[in-house]
């Protein structure tokens, strides 16, 4: 499953569908609303850009480091603290290629698909600076 959604995620099913023939390890990535003195964190994402990258950025694991099953699900809209915001779950058939491949998707988001996060405080909002221009003409902004 490669997604963008509102919804929160079942990682639970993810896990269980990533259990393939052949598989050796499952990892997962869970990045959730951390507690940095804001109240919320709101995201936004240019879909029709985002999730043909997430695939591409799948495909490219998958050949790299002979992944078996990739997920990505990242959510946009308003969060709370404790939700989830990125799940990336990968099989295997060795715990190396699961844990290297889970990392090559999470450096690659970060580079390269357009999602903005903005931090919601008590004294406002502040976009967090990053590598793609935000739509609103503010400086580069990306997720966490």
């Amino acid at each position: 499953m490669i997604a963008i959604q509102h919804e929160d995620v079942d990682i639970g099913a993810l896990v269980r569908n990533a259990k393939e023939h052949g598989t050796g390890a499952v990892v997962v990535f869970d990045g959730i609303v951390r507690d940095d003195d804001i109240r919320q964190i709101e995201l936004e994402a240019y879909e029709e850009v985002a999730v043909p990258e997430l695939r591409k950025i799948a495909r490219e694991a998958s050949e790299k480091f002979r992944l078996l099953h990739v997920d990505i699900v990242h959510r946009i809209g308003r969060l709370d603290i404790g939700e989830n915001i990125l799940v990336i779950v990968v099989s295997a058939g060795h715990r190396k290629e699961a844990y290297e491949g889970s990392r090559f998707i999470i450096e690659a988001i970060k580079a390269g698909v357009p999602i903005w996060k903005k931090e919601l405080t008590k004294q406002g909002g502040r976009w967090v600076p990053g590598e793609h221009p935000h739509g609103s003409g503010q400086p580069g902004y990306h997720i966490s």
